[in-house]
């Protein structure tokens, strides 16, 4: 199942036949699993989105079927859980916990047991390079380390979309440089990651960056056969153009 309710709360422009919210883009995106970075308008803060498509009274519909906005809070938290995956900014690790038992925090929630768990975590520990750390407790080690772990807990439920909130935002340029190198591993085997940055350097990263403006994406670089620093300048021309108008791209 492919999730179009992120498209909707991120402003992306959407659908809307009477009853259905549809986010073709979004689906195509999921179908060919993109790294996209979405880049905000200005500097300073995010572009502010749309209103999410049910406070406009909408429907928003998952490829499944599901309807999102009329299932409850619990069903809610479940399709959450089991679709998608988030990486934050500060991390959202528990101090009281060691790394993994952060990790496997979403299975708990899930319900599986602790041996399903333990041969989940297994391959993306050694994938990320935490695996002598997993004992220790957040406090224990660095902000970059705290970062693999949380992206090790995103991707423990096998989610069909990893959501990305500004994650290089609290590392130094080492820890940034790690990160990056992991999301592009774990994009080139397959998983779908929506990342909202107002990092140039992270979004050079991608495959794709889409620019917000007024809740719409208006603008989108593709990389092609682009390298990161040919893509680095590309973002940058096009973030100094915002910065000046850019009505050229609307």
């Amino acid at each position: 199942m492919n999730i179009l309710v992120s498209a909707c709360l991120l402003g992306m422009n959407c659908r809307y036949d009477g009853s259905h919210c549809y986010c073709p883009e979004l689906e195509k995106l999921m179908e060919q699993h993109i790294l996209i970075p979405v880049c905000p308008e200005r500097r300073g803060g995010l572009d502010t989105p749309r209103e999410p498509a049910e406070r406009q009274g909408n429907r928003i519909i998952a490829r499944d079927g599901t309807d999102v906005t009329e299932i409850n809070e619990k069903e809610i938290a479940r399709f959450r859980r089991e679709n998608l995956g988030f990486v934050f900014q500060d991390f959202n690790l528990l101090d009281t916990f060691s790394l993994q038992d952060n990790i496997f925090l979403p299975l708990v929630l899930a319900g599986k047991g602790y041996k399903e768990m333990s041969q989940r975590l297994q391959p993306i520990a050694k994938k990320l390079g935490i695996t002598e750390l997993l004992a220790k407790y957040p406090y224990e080690v660095s902000g970059g380390q705290k970062q693999r772990a949380a992206v090790a807990r995103a991707l423990i439920t096998n989610p069909k979309l990893v959501l990305a909130d500004e994650p290089t935002g609290a590392l130094d340029s080492r820890s940034t440089d790690g990160l990056l190198r992991v999301f592009n591993d774990i994009n080139r085997d397959g998983q779908t990651i929506l990342m909202v940055t107002h990092s140039t350097k992270a979004a050079s990263h991608a495959s794709r960056v889409l620019f917000i403006k007024d809740g719409e994406v208006f603008h989108q670089i593709y990389r092609g056969n682009h390298t990161n620093e040919q893509m680095y300048q590309k973002i940058s021309d096009t973030l100094t153009l915002l910065a000046t108008g850019g009505e050229q791209y609307e």
